[in-house]
């Protein structure tokens, strides 16, 4: 069997060709967590206190359970907003913050659901986005619906069914900047940057993105020489967009393949770290190696039946021309694009116009760097986790390492991205296994670690005094236990 980071590159990649204040963090009252990685996807809770010592039973406010989706869980005043794929229906909860009592479900059907990964993907893995009065959640399979706090079905905006790159199936959320919402929709064809009115659902802009499929990270916005800019990773680059007009301002060229992770800003730079097998840390292995361990009627092209079940999921977007074979045809261009990919973390500066790979480029580094997890910039410090469990810190203006690839003790791989609050780093790994480690340092120095003994794919949430976590089967509220 190949390794399966390497069939899952290979089956995202095969869906790339096809697709024709000074950046600090927004903060925002009551320490909210009001969408994906919290205030504009950085991960980072200013003001919030949660505790050190959590597991499965100790500071433990409440848990409940929920069905299974890798969405993260949104905090706004009183409610916690998840999405969930259960009984055939898309939904939207919200849960009361002290209890976890589920307050309301707004649901909607959708004739077909997009095709996604069956153990990491779901018709919901998306977070909702909420600005408190109202709640926008995305699903692939149907489009963008929004809800009062109440539970009121305010608008729907149905969109296209997407068909993700590699048909893993949507992994990137929606975030609300002002009276808009807006939305990476990078997929196999037709990829755009959609711009939604909060309001009434309508249209506000929408800017193509003709040669960008390979992108699942979430869009932020970035206050960039005076302008708000919205920052989408993407196959082999990023890009600035005019936050009004969605006009596309500037382009950085040399990034992976393809972006699980979502940019952050911070010290007044842009940062982006991504990686994809394929490059020399994990190459891929030749035509003739590939078909020789597959192609097992001997015909020259392998067919899906000649994949084991588990290992489906992982190349079927090798098909390139989704004529439900993979050819060598197929497969050098597959491989063609990823030698065109960097595995970096770069440092962006601002207020760049037009192509500005050459001229905007303040620091890079080049190992160590996240496959899903998005990077964490805090206290002046920029944080990377990567699989196998390894640490790496960086001084946001230089780039200089305080330290590089040091190991955690929780070996797997990592999906859930970090998130920092009270002078600590708060990491989970898929295998279930929770680190919290000292902000700063010379080395990652962990203060504490649990065991859940079930998967985690969801990015925690941060507010006030707790820590929310989704795991496989259950939402945890770690914290002081509520007094009534």
């Amino acid at each position: 069997m190949m390794n399966q980071k390497s069939l899952s590159a290979l089956l995202l990649a095969g869906a790339l060709i096809r697709g024709g204040q000074n950046g600090q963090a927004i903060e925002l009252p009551d320490g909210n967590w009001p969408q994906f990685r919290g205030p504009n996807a950085a991960g980072v809770g200013e003001h919030a206190h949660p505790p050190v010592k959590i597991s499965p039973t100790n500071e433990v406010a409440w848990q409940v359970e929920v069905p299974w989706s890798p969405s993260s869980p949104s905090v706004w005043g009183q409610h916690i907003y998840l999405t969930t794929f259960a009984q055939d229906q898309l939904e939207t909860l919200c849960l009361e913050r002290h209890t976890g009592k589920t307050l309301w479900t707004g649901a909607v059907k959708t004739d077909k659901l997009e095709v996604y990964h069956n153990t990491d993907g779901s018709p919901a893995a998306s977070t909702p986005a909420t600005d408190g009065e109202r709640v926008v959640s995305y699903f692939g399979s149907f489009g963008l619906v929004c809800y009062n706090v109440d539970g009121k079905e305010l608008w729907r905006h149905p969109l296209p069914l997407a068909i993700s790159g590699g048909s893993y199936g949507s992994g990137t959320s929606p975030i609300i900047h002002g009276n808009l919402v807006l939305l990476n929709r990078d997929q196999d064809q037709n990829s755009s940057l959609l711009a939604v009115d909060l309001k009434t659902g309508k249209t506000a802009w929408e800017a193509p993105r003709p040669e960008a499929s390979g992108s699942f990270g979430t869009p932020i916005v970035w206050r960039s020489g005076g302008r708000e800019e919205v920052v989408m990773p993407g196959s082999l680059r990023l890009k600035g967009y005019d936050l009004k007009t969605g006009k596309e301002r500037w382009m950085f060229e040399g990034t992976t393949g393809f972006a699980c992770t979502t940019p952050v800003v911070g010290d007044g730079l842009l940062f982006f770290a991504g990686w994809s097998p394929g490059k020399a840390d994990s190459p891929w292995p030749s035509w003739e190696t590939f078909l020789g361990k597959y192609d097992k009627n001997h015909d020259g092209v392998i067919t899906m039946d000649e994949f084991d079940p588990a290992e489906r999921d992982y190349v079927r977007g090798l098909d390139v021309n989704h004529d439900g074979k993979i050819s060598k045809e197929d497969y050098a261009l597959v491989r063609e694009h990823a030698a065109k990919a960097a595995n970096v973390l770069v440092a962006v500066k601002p207020d760049g116009m037009g192509d500005i790979s050459a001229t905007h480029l303040a620091w890079k580094f080049e190992k160590g760097l996240p496959y899903v997890p998005s990077p964490i910039f805090y206290d002046g410090r920029l944080y990377l986790v990567r699989d196998g469990g390894m640490m790496s810190s960086f001084d946001g203006k230089t780039g200089k390492p305080f330290y590089a690839q040091e190991r955690l003790d929780a070996i797997g791989s990592y999906y859930a991205s970090p998130v920092a609050a009270d002078g600590r780093i708060y990491v989970a790994s898929l295998n279930g296994k929770l680190s919290v480690v000292e902000a700063g340092g010379d080395t990652p120095k962990v203060l504490h670690q649990a065991e859940f003994g079930e998967r985690i794919l969801a990015t925690p949430a941060l507010s006030g005094d707790y820590l929310y976590l989704r795991t496989q089967t259950k939402l945890y509220a770690f914290g002081p236990a509520a007094h009534h």
